[in-house]
């Protein structure tokens, strides 16, 4: 479903050169739940950005089926660490969970379902009017996932989005992706630099 082959990304050019990611290949098959594990710092966040076609590799590329990755899939999402300043303050829950559906131009009662299906599958049932300012960190990061369900993706790629939160709240939120996970049929690629949530996880 989705090939990384021989990935190379360096940043800056000549003695002040670094690079991120050194000769990378893998390949993850559909319905996979992958954990990519590795010390901060290690160019995980830079992988997901090449995935995901919002960084040009220097070398290598990324293929979804047949196509190269050359800009963001539609068949992709991305879950980021800093929940929040991925979600619009100025947004209710609601609106936060809406946004990318206007690149799929529903109509309006299929895209209201589809908006409160993703917000009940997280357990914010209720909160649909709050904006993320009322919210806690763990429910602020329910909010950025229901917006990736909403998008209705193949795959989706997740960012540490677990690394702000209390303990309690992660391992919540880690049996929220398994079960969405089972639920929505989707393959995810999980970047975390904790060894037990990796094995956990897969």
């Amino acid at each position: 479903m989705l090939r990384v082959e021989h990935l190379n990304k360096v940043y800056g050019e000549g003695d002040g050169a670094v690079e991120a990611i050194g000769d990378l290949s893998f390949e993850i098959d559909p319905g996979e739940l992958v954990c990519v594990v590795g010390p901060s710092g290690c160019g995980k966040t830079t992988l997901l950005k090449c995935m995901s076609g919002l960084l040009p590799p220097s070398g290598g590329e990324v293929r979804l089926g047949d196509v190269r990755v050359s800009g963001p899939p539609e068949q992709m999402a991305l879950v980021f660490q800093e929940y929040s300043r991925s979600l619009f303050p100025w947004m209710t829950v609601r609106q936060n969970v809406a946004f990318p559906l206007r690149r799929r131009k529903l109509p309006k009662e299929q895209a209201r379902r589809t908006v409160d299906d993703a917000i009940d599958s997280v357990a914010l049932t209720g909160f649909g009017d709050h904006y993320p300012w009322q919210l806690s960190g763990g429910m602020q990061q329910r909010v950025a996932i229901a917006r990736a369900l909403a998008y209705k993706p193949e795959i989706l790629l997740m960012d540490e989005p677990f690394a702000s939160v209390d303990a309690q709240t992660r391992a919540d939120l880690e049996d929220l992706v398994l079960d969405l996970r089972r639920r929505y049929d989707v393959t995810i690629v999980f970047v975390t630099h904790d060894i037990d949530e990796a094995v956990y996880l897969s």
